[in-house]
């Protein structure tokens, strides 16, 4: 994506005067002369006229032969992915621009592209600039505003582009390698014994390994030919679909910013459903924050780029957990894993859920340590009424999703696996793609 201008950019040149003190001095000099004629005045009329000309017409050569464009790889990124602009100053005229200040009007936390460089006549000057993306949301690069002028510094010269492109940040992805999620199924399936070994199943095929896969599973022949590690799929394994309930009450909250539970909450989410439709599963997403977000579960990678879109641009709000699951309840599916995630400590919402458990949902809460994110309610009683109930849990802390190496781009350019320890190792690296110009 390219925020660009052609040969004919669209664009608002301004020649602006700095004094008017040069031209004050030629007119008093012109009318001494004309009153009092002598030659020192036709020296100092004819030096001093002559820099004010020569200054103008410096200054209307830049404003008509400089030409600007401004280049974007992509319109999405991931929160830790690079990002790459290229910039083309071209002066097509005789006179070189000596100075040129570039303004770069992007609102992107933790990103400028402003800066000051010079291009000669009849040449071009090119760079690059790149950041991180440090901030989920939708962000605005451009438009850019150039300054430049005479060597004399008599007029400036101001070039506004108001081309701009918009950019969506999407959430990281990470592995969570210590989350199993409890499986449900499809009426009519069964569903995996407790006391089964793994060993005596049949197999019906290979994936690749993610987080939480036994090292039992390893399908070696595959791992060996293929250099990365598969695991075999069985053919008893439940196949039903996951519902991810994502809690963004704002009352429910802790902690502030990119260290939220909220953040956190958000992570979680788009991780489970990476993992899920990685695996062939139906991958489903409910949440309200400022408004209403309802994706029925689908196994594609449109539901993935869906999913992260709509978490990329959500704010939380006001309607709490059980209010949620209570509205939700005639929709979703019967014996679904669902996937509840929440820093909410309160029992309203386990009993909002109660009558999907009697549906034939089977529920994993993935419930973030209100303690760890500073706030001051421990989780002791909601986990108490979750193990009385027979519902698997899990306590998460901060650190398990704040890990550098784990924080890498999923962008298009990058392909990641997962190695047995968790980490998260680059397949394949960025290759050399075209710029291309916005038309």
């Amino acid at each position: 994506m390219t925020l660009s201008s052609s040969p004919n950019p669209l664009r608002q040149a301004r020649l602006k005067l700095n004094s008017r003190l040069l031209p004050g001095l030629v007119i008093l000099l012109l009318v001494m002369q004309l009153a009092f004629p002598y030659k020192g005045w036709t020296i100092l009329l004819v030096g001093l006229g002559s820099v004010w000309g020569l200054g103008y017409l410096w200054a209307r050569q830049l404003a008509r032969h400089l030409s600007f464009q401004r280049e974007i790889r992509f319109g999405w990124a991931h929160v830790g992915d690079r990002l790459e602009e290229r910039f083309t100053l071209t002066n097509n005229g005789l006179v070189p621009a000596v100075w040129v200040e570039v303004i770069d009007e992007t609102r992107m936390p933790g990103y400028s592209a402003s800066r000051v460089t010079g291009v000669g006549g009849h040449s071009q000057n090119r760079w690059t600039t790149a950041g991180v993306c440090t901030q989920r949301g939708l962000f605005t690069l451009g438009p850019t505003t150039l300054y430049t002028g005479d060597p004399f510094g008599l007029y400036t010269v101001s070039l506004h582009h108001p081309n701009s492109a918009t950019l969506t940040v999407t959430p990281p992805i990470v592995p969570l390698p210590q989350i199993e999620v409890s499986p449900g199924g499809r009426a009519g399936e069964g569903r995996r014994q407790p006391n089964l070994f793994e060993r005596t199943v049949s197999s019906a095929s290979v994936r690749d390994y993610n987080p939480g896969d036994s090292f039992h599973w390893i399908h070696w022949p595959t791992t060996a030919r293929k250099g990365d590690f598969y695991v075999r799929l069985f053919d008893s394994m439940p196949s039903g679909d996951w519902w991810i309930i994502v809690d963004l009450d704002q009352a429910a909250q802790v902690g502030q910013d990119l260290n939220s539970t909220a953040e956190h909450a958000i992570i979680l989410a788009v991780s489970l459903a990476d993992r899920g439709l990685r695996t062939g599963r139906s991958v489903g997403l409910a949440g309200y924050g400022q408004q209403l977000i309802w994706l029925p579960p689908e196994s594609s990678d449109v539901q993935r780029q869906t999913i992260l879109r709509e978490l990329a641009l959500v704010r939380p709000g006001s309607l709490p957990l059980a209010d949620l699951l209570t509205q939700s309840r005639p929709t979703l599916n019967r014996l679904a894993s669902l996937i509840i995630i929440t820093a909410a400590v309160d029992s309203r919402w386990v009993e909002a859920m109660l009558p999907l458990l009697r549906r034939g949902a089977v529920v994993t809460v993935l419930l973030l340590d209100p303690v760890a994110f500073g706030g001051q309610t421990d989780s002791r009683g909601i986990e108490a009424l979750l193990t009385n109930l027979g519902i698997d849990y899990y306590l998460i802390p901060p650190d398990l999703l704040n890990q550098p190496h784990l924080q890498a781009g999923q962008q298009g350019r990058w392909e990641w696996r997962v190695s047995p320890s968790g980490r998260a190792v680059a397949r394949r690296r960025p290759q050399n793609e075209s710029w291309q110009p916005l038309a």
